[in-house]
């Protein structure tokens, strides 16, 4: 069977580049295939599970995000937010909470410190007032607040 160069970049990555002897991608429309000698061609690509064929291997399943694929003299380019294989997608996802949680965790302790920022200068905008009032009542005994 005859092969087609391939890359396949997700935004931080690159995550495939070799000849394939074929690829499947979700769309809008259903599943989309492309073959060697493909007519030139772009599409929206959605998310869900892509797969695609090296030569001489099994079929390699792959769960992507949206993106597209262009295909451009006999060549492939397939630009995706995110590209997992099925035994990363739990991992990272693993990863994701923990980063969610060290976030909240932050978050919760910076709305702990603005509070007792708050609280501390609460006590000295009192203190100041109790002092003003103090000064008054000493620099003139007639102007008591009864």
């Amino acid at each position: 069977m005859h092969t087609f160069k391939t890359r396949i970049y997700q935004a931080d990555r690159t995550f495939f580049e070799g000849e394939l002897e074929s690829i499947v991608v979700p769309t809008t429309d259903g599943m989309y295939g492309v073959l060697a000698d493909h007519r030139n061609v772009v599409v929206a690509i959605v998310p869900g599970e892509m797969h695609f064929l090296q030569p001489g291997k099994e079929a390699v399943y792959v769960h992507v995000s949206e993106g597209m694929l262009r295909v451009e003299k006999g060549e492939v380019l397939i630009l995706v937010t995110l590209a997992e294989y099925p035994d990363e997608v739990e991992e990272n996802r693993r990863k994701e909470r923990e980063e969610d949680l060290r976030e909240q965790e932050m978050q919760k302790r910076s709305l702990q410190e603005y509070y007792e920022a708050e609280m501390t200068l609460q006590r000295a905008v009192t203190g100041l007032r109790h002092q003003s009032v103090q000064q008054e009542m000493t620099e003139d005994p007639n102007n008591r607040i009864e």
